[in-house]
């Protein structure tokens, strides 16, 4: 509980920095136990642009429900293929609060690798 309030409160200290906009949309990443979520979020509007999550069918199929690093790559690719479909290559990237190392830095490298600019 401790480790889950003290994320949250790196995530309000990053979030007073870091704002996506209809330029440079804000890549979110949270991870649960059990899944990953990465959003493309254009917070000057309000919306979400492309999501992608391990809840999705096709997902599980390829990946498992499971919160990994192999998880968190295929996230990562998904997310830049749906975005690429809207024409967004540059975001900025919220690592919710999250140490970027491990399945951050997995998502991260993927989506660099498939196209993303951050």
């Amino acid at each position: 509980m401790a480790n889950n309030r003290m994320r949250k409160i790196r995530h309000a200290r990053v979030r007073k920095k870091i704002s996506g906009t209809t330029e440079r949309p804000r890549l979110s990443v949270h991870f649960s136990g059990r899944h990953i979520t990465a959003q493309v979020i254009d917070d000057t509007q309000g919306v979400t642009l492309a999501s992608a999550n391990t809840t999705e069918k096709e997902v599980r199929a390829t990946t498992g429900a499971h919160s990994n690093v192999s998880a968190a790559e295929h996230i990562g690719k998904l997310i830049v293929e749906r975005a690429t479909q809207k024409n967004i290559r540059l975001v900025v990237l919220d690592r919710g609060g999250y140490k970027y190392h491990g399945r951050v830095k997995a998502l991260a490298d993927a989506a660099r690798e498939a196209g993303f600019e951050f």
